[in-house]
């Protein structure tokens, strides 16, 4: 599924214009990527929590060549999906 199916949809039920419900996808969107660019986290009950994540440095390997590799400290972004979200698709793909 893409950016554009999930406007379809929104679209079709709820009224709005496809233009309107890109804006307000595009707006959320937006403001989850500007608040963890903050270090912010973001909690949606039901559907999981945003947060980032610092990860240490560690060495790789190069497949190719062998050759250890550092990779440096970075932030990564995670979500953690919330029970009510791990149950309901667990109970529709069983």
């Amino acid at each position: 599924m893409t950016k554009a199916d999930i406007v379809d949809i929104i679209s079709s039920s709820t009224g709005l214009t496809k233009v309107e419900t890109e804006a307000v996808v595009k707006g959320f969107l937006d403001t989850v990527i500007d608040a963890m660019k903050r270090g912010e986290t973001i909690e949606l009950r039901g559907f999981g929590s945003f947060k980032v994540v610092k990860r240490a440095q560690r060495v790789a390997r190069n497949p190719k060549t062998n050759e250890e590799v550092i990779v440096p400290e970075q932030f990564v972004p995670m979500l953690k999906i919330s029970k009510d979200f791990k149950k309901a698709v667990n109970e529709a793909n069983s």
